[in-house]
């Protein structure tokens, strides 16, 4: 049987309740049967991390589990760390991932079985679609 794991990547910068969301994420997913693994320093761990590397993998990949998640929830921040690295800005491919091969969501490897950022990406989309929809005269609208 192959291992499901769930990937959690923090990027473009903290928010409140963000460690509240890591931890539901891991007590549920190992409920579950699921490996979560945290990917480091944002989207810098994700395109910068070297898998072949001991150093580079404890310095952007994390192991999740009840233990070393137990308390996050009550520090601000995100347990995980981000950076101002944008994926969509670089110009070129960083040297770890020359010549990778890379799971894609269909992929039987199931490297990472969800992909959360992708969710947490969509609420956000769908929280911005929603606030630009909402009437100024509507209870709870804050002008930025």
């Amino acid at each position: 049987m192959a291992v499901k794991r769930i990937g959690i990547l923090t990027g473009g910068g903290d928010v409140p309740g963000l460690n509240s969301v890591i931890k539901s994420v891991v007590y549920r997913g190992t409920e579950l049967g699921y490996t979560v693994v945290g990917l480091r320093r944002g989207w810098q761990g994700l395109t910068h991390v070297d898998l072949q590397d001991a150093a580079s993998r404890a310095r952007y990949v994390l192991p999740l589990n009840r233990e070393n998640t137990r308390t996050i929830d009550r520090t601000g921040g995100t347990y995980l760390h981000t950076s101002r690295t944008r994926p969509s800005r670089m110009s070129t491919l960083p040297p770890a991932l020359w010549g990778q091969e890379f799971p894609t969501a269909t992929s039987p490897s199931g490297a990472v079985t969800y992909d959360v950022t992708r969710a947490v990406q969509k609420n956000i989309e769908t929280a911005a679609t929603t606030r630009s929809a909402t009437p100024p005269s509507s209870p709870g609208w804050a002008r930025p």
